[in-house]
């Protein structure tokens, strides 16, 4: 079957009231936007509470579907024929003409389900359903009906054009990108910060991230980890700007002033800190991270309770009550999970205490911060504005 049309449904969209309009609005043009990138010159538009694509040519099919399923706000792609009212006996042939197309092996149950959206159309649901049943066990013997478990579920609604559709492909769900706002993901070379991003992405968050780099102690090649961590990220939350941070210096200053159980607190205070700044100059609402409860030393309540304290923007962390398999099992399906366990490291041991305090108390890291000389503000505004910036698509 040659399909050059697909039918765009979404979900939580439906339930936006009189401002449902501006999320449709969104969704079309990150449809537009997506499919402008492959061949087939589609026209994707809006209609009565449906969505719409359709190419103009030619078009590598897999690659649309693989394409539409990435976006968020999509939550079932339905590759159709689109006909003209030509009148009933005309719609019957069609129906015909589709199953012979669409289904080679004619051995299998089946129901037909018809919605009229065009109220002045002469014959009611029902007797659609019962004709056009009829018509396809004639034309079709081997087939059978059955209402309750079919194996091909025929979808024939009657607008001021018909559709018809037997397949609905599963989308990501969520809310189109750009409809909440913008946030900073603090991005590391594992498993978990990638996920974040994700899942922030998928509530219709516009992303950028962080990455905090300490060469030489971090190689060239860990920094092109989460590049492409961000790059996988950005099939499904579309360009992902990455700050990539030389922290090289302030660990060091860490390391030799502050006590060794305190270390990896610390450094977190001071790359939130920095994240904070750069989110705030990109005009940014939140900050995002991969925490997730009691999985390492500085995810326990307490731990993550002193970090937020250096922050004024909200600190989001999407992940915070999932289980490791939980995380790993979202890694898996979105792609990232074989690039984040790749075995470069994007933070050297030599700046992991062997023994981290798993319950610090906000009063002694602030005394042990206030060791830290002047020097630090400096070293801070340099990192800030000595960053790299790449745009990963």
């Amino acid at each position: 079957m040659n399909y050059k049309s697909f039918l765009i449904k979404y979900a939580e969209i439906g339930v936006k009231g009189k401002n449902r309009y501006l999320f449709e609005d969104a969704l079309v043009k990150q449809i537009n936007m997506r499919l402008k990138r492959i061949d087939g010159g589609f026209h994707v538009w809006k209609e009565s509470g449906r969505i719409y694509a359709e190419a103009s040519e030619r078009f590598d099919y897999d690659e649309a579907m693989d394409t539409l399923s990435r976006i968020f706000g999509v939550a079932g792609i339905c590759p159709m024929v689109q006909i003209e009212d030509k009148g009933y006996e005309d719609l019957k042939e069609q129906v015909v003409r589709y199953i012979d197309e669409a289904y080679e092996d004619k051995n299998f149950t089946f129901k037909v389900v018809a919605k009229r959206g065009n109220k002045q159309y002469p014959v009611i649901s029902d007797q659609i359903n019962r004709d056009l049943g009829e018509v396809i066990l004639n034309a079709f013997p081997e087939t059978r009906v059955d209402v309750h478990n079919p194996d091909v579920l025929l979808h024939v609604e009657i607008r001021h054009k018909i559709n018809l559709f037997s397949q609905i492909i599963p989308g990501p769900g969520g809310m189109p990108i750009g409809t909440a706002g913008k946030a900073m993901v603090l991005l590391s070379g594992g498993i978990d910060s990638p996920v974040a991003a994700w899942m922030i992405a998928k509530r219709g968050v516009i992303i950028e991230a962080v990455y905090f780099h300490a060469p030489p102690y971090t190689s060239e090649r860990a920094k092109r980890k989460v590049e492409d961590l961000a790059k996988i990220v950005a099939r499904y939350a579309g360009p992902v700007k990455l700050h990539i941070v030389n922290f090289t210096d302030i660990q060091l200053k860490i390391y030799d002033e502050c006590p060794h159980d305190e270390l990896t607190i610390i450094m977190r205070r001071y790359m939130m800190r920095i994240a904070e700044e750069i989110a705030k100059e990109r005009d940014c609402l939140a900050l995002v991270t991969g925490e997730s409860i009691g999985q390492v030393a500085s995810q326990t309540m307490q731990s993550m309770a002193v970090t937020n304290e250096v922050c004024t923007l909200p600190v989001m962390r999407p992940l915070v009550a999932f289980d490791k398999q939980d995380i790993v099992d979202i890694s898996l399906k979105i792609g990232t999970y074989e690039t984040s366990v790749l075995p470069y490291e994007d933070c050297c041991t030599i700046f992991v205490a062997k023994h981290p305090v798993t319950k610090p108390s906000l009063k002694h890291i602030q005394n042990s911060e206030a060791k830290l000389d002047s020097q630090m503000e400096e070293l801070v505004k340099k990192a800030v504005e000595t960053r790299e910036v790449v745009r990963c698509i």
